[in-house]
């Protein structure tokens, strides 16, 4: 079999125009995540559709992006990461155009459908290409810039799709995410070299890690719709739960796993996968509950919640960008702690500062906390995974990377979003004995005498999450400290 060998790039500015073209690709992956998110209502309006059928318009990109991450990431190892980056590229680019004409729900759905499997093509290669090419010295700070493309670039995109929204039509939204693929495209052919590696493919691997990743999200997604002992979420649940025992009892026996799970008792894979477990999902908790503060206390718009959040958004970006930095001075470990630790020091300040009377400010430096915190966390865990697979099966690796990512966010959404309901629930049933029930679903929906005491209810359920949070990132911090990595990153002169 012939084979395109793993190359080191030693050409800076064509290290440059590489790592431009993976983000470039990871940034259109990334916003068709939360962009459709802004456009709920107009969506429903256009096709009369429920708001199930909308949410599953959403969610089933996020859906089919995270079963087919472990298959595809391993894809690009045997058949040539340039190959099937391009080819993702395109699948997700059609899909995308197609999503934007799309005349009902049922083609709406298809398309967002081939856009998770573009999606699943693009992502894990984007990093696998700058682990597989860029030099150990400057691998880090390549990981770091991907790490803030990968946490920040969720809120550019809704924050973008928002205007799009509200300066033309949710239909728009498909055009970011088609014009960042032909402009990764263009810089993928130029500059992105070809590399894939001789192995197998592991079908029965990629088979029983589709059916544990599908079941196990959709249980996360539906459970707090549904209700966690509704039949279909214990189906789900149990059907998750035995295809990852399965994947695990094949993997133990094939020769060629698609993921030695033996591996895990590295602490640097073991460590950096539940801490972007974690930190993943407090975060996209975090934006479950933050958004409705500033939509339902302070009564913002859409678009001016998204533009708070970008703070937030930016200072994860940057601190992602000197991790590694850090990284080399005082080791992996240390760096994780102390982002970790400063994260959960912002989610104790929101929890602490956080009133209906206080507005944004009051948020704001506990937002900004969690921001640097999330970014000094996110790229030596990263790091930590990447450099615990083999070079030649750096697209598993960052596979595994990004389904951790997933896992993470629906976690946390489902979690802390209950811990919110609930708070906010028995909050207004103090308060409230006699109120209608509409009241008790909606804020929007209170009267003048009751709306006060319904957001101070709100608050009262907010800051519940933000202490579950706290208590969650002290675990984490603990186990860090004892498991984390110990490798230091090697210090990039000039």
């Amino acid at each position: 079999m012939l084979t395109a060998p793993t190359v080191t790039i030693d050409d800076p500015r064509r290290r440059r125009a590489i790592l431009i073209a993976v983000c470039v690709a990871l940034m259109a992956v990334i916003a068709s995540v939360s962009g459709l998110n802004v456009a709920q209502q107009q969506i429903a309006l256009a096709f009369g559709a429920s708001q199930s059928t909308v949410l599953w318009i959403i969610n089933v990109y996020a859906l089919t992006l995270a079963a087919l991450l472990l298959p595809l990431g391993a894809a690009g190892d045997r058949w040539g990461r340039k190959p099937v980056l391009l080819t993702g590229l395109l699948v997700f680019g059609v899909a995308n155009a197609v999503a934007g004409l799309a005349p009902t729900t049922e083609v709406m759905i298809a398309s967002r459908l081939l856009s998770g499997v573009g999606a699943a093509m693009i992502m894990p290669v984007t990093l696998a290409v700058i682990t597989s090419t860029f030099p150990e010295e400057e691998r880090s700070r390549a990981i770091g810039i991907w790490t803030g493309v990968a946490g920040g670039g969720g809120l550019l995109g809704m924050y973008l799709s928002a205007i799009l929204v509200d300066v033309a039509s949710w239909r728009w939204l498909f055009l970011l995410p088609v014009a960042l693929v032909l402009v990764a495209a263009v810089l993928t052919v130029r500059s992105v070299p070809d590399s894939r590696e001789g192995k197998g493919f592991d079908v029965g691997g990629s088979v029983t890690s589709l059916i544990a990743v599908v079941a196990l999200i959709f249980v996360l997604h539906e459970g707090p719709v549904r209700g966690w002992a509704a039949p279909e979420t214990l189906i789900g649940l149990a059907l998750g739960v035995i295809a990852a025992i399965g994947f695990v009892a094949w993997e133990l026996r094939h020769p060629a796993p698609l993921l030695d799970v033996r591996l895990f008792r590295s602490r640097g894979l073991a460590s950096g996968s539940v801490s972007l477990l974690t930190v993943f999902g407090v975060q996209a908790g975090i934006f479950v509950v933050l958004f409705p503060y500033f939509q339902a206390v302070l009564g913002w718009s859409g678009l001016r919640s998204t533009l708070a959040m970008l703070p937030m958004a930016l200072l994860m970006m940057v601190a992602s960008g000197l991790a590694p930095r850090l990284a080399a001075r005082a080791g992996a470990r240390a760096t994780m702690a102390t982002g970790i630790a400063l994260g959960g020091a912002g989610l104790a300040l929101m929890a602490a500062l956080v009133s209906v009377d206080g507005g944004y400010l009051s948020v704001l430096p506990g937002m900004l906390a969690m921001g640097l915190g999330m970014g000094l966390s996110m790229t030596p865990s990263t790091e930590a995974i990447t450099s615990s697979l083999p070079r030649d099966r750096q697209g598993v690796a960052s596979a595994l990377n990004d389904v951790t990512r997933e896992f993470g966010t629906a976690l946390g959404v489902a979690l802390l979003g209950a811990i919110l309901s609930a708070g906010y629930r028995s909050a207004i049933d103090s308060r409230l004995p006699g109120a209608p029930s509409a009241v008790r679903e909606n804020i929007a929906n209170a009267d003048a005498a009751s709306l006060a005491a319904a957001q101070q209810s709100f608050v009262d359920g907010w800051q519940q999450a933000m202490w579950a949070g706290v208590a969650v990132m002290a675990l984490l911090l603990a186990y860090v400290v004892t498991r984390g990595p110990l490798r230091r990153t090697p210090v990039h002169h000039g």
